[in-house]
């Protein structure tokens, strides 16, 4: 078995390195890369059974290089390790994952006990190991009351990007009032539908860039999320 480690900080990279070792007696050999884009290589490259993926990385983030290597190796491994479980990322790794590959989402700040349960149950007993955090935000972003909807949150990131309603509308191949209908559920379901007026001034917020700012700070959305939808829209646009 080789193992692949994708981690931009040296420290966790040897950390992981030994966990490996001391977790997985089978592993034959323990490949290092410090960023998505490294990482797609060496898998193009070596012979790779299953991966440590850390999320935020310079370069290339561990979203866009686990959506790559699973382009071409559908039933490749991957363990996400991140600090992070904010609903972008958890959406963001959700979103790419293959019907039937085998992978997990574990916490830095995991034990190492949990973490080599993790990486057997993954690259050994091909169970999927998802971090109790991570999936209580899974739950919450499924509940229909609470979370946004697939729908809701496309017209999210689409608004996010500075789209017009129109193009929203060419983009989803929805008509105009099904891109506002989204809008409106959107607001409501961030807490927008109330409208906050001055005497003076009138409305005091701009509904569109509210809901970016609730969404910032709710942890809907992040910069390595913005910055794969602005590619994906570029590329829609070169499609057009």
């Amino acid at each position: 078995m080789n193992l692949l480690i994708t981690e931009d900080d040296p420290l966790h990279r040897a950390f992981l390195k030994t966990a490996v070792e001391n977790a997985l007696p089978e592993c034959d050999q323990v490949f290092e890369a410090e960023n998505g884009a490294a990482a797609v290589e060496i898998v193009k490259s070596e012979t790779i059974d299953g991966i440590f993926m850390d999320l935020q990385m310079p370069k290339s983030n561990g979203v866009d290089a686990a959506k790559e290597i699973w382009r071409c190796f559908p039933e490749m491994r991957i363990l996400f390790w991140s600090n992070y479980a904010d609903e972008a990322y958890v959406r963001g790794v959700a979103r790419i994952v293959p019907s039937g590959a085998v992978y997990g989402y574990l916490l830095k700040s995991a034990s190492e006990d949990r973490l080599a349960f993790a990486a057997r149950g993954i690259f050994v007993q091909d169970q999927c190991i998802i971090d109790r955090e991570v999936r209580g935000v899974q739950q919450r972003s499924e509940n229909t009351l609470e979370g946004l909807t697939d729908a809701e949150f496309e017209v999210l990131t689409d608004i996010s990007l500075g789209m017009t309603d129109k193009a929203i509308s060419a983009r989803r191949k929805i008509s105009t009032r099904g891109v506002q209908s989204r809008l409106k559920h959107l607001y409501e379901k961030l807490g927008l539908n109330r409208s906050v007026t001055h005497s003076d001034i009138g409305p005091v917020f701009n509904s569109r860039t509210r809901a970016l700012t609730v969404a910032l700070s709710r942890g809907l959305l992040n910069v390595d999320g913005l910055a794969s939808y602005e590619m994906e829209l570029e590329d829609w646009l070169a499609k057009k």
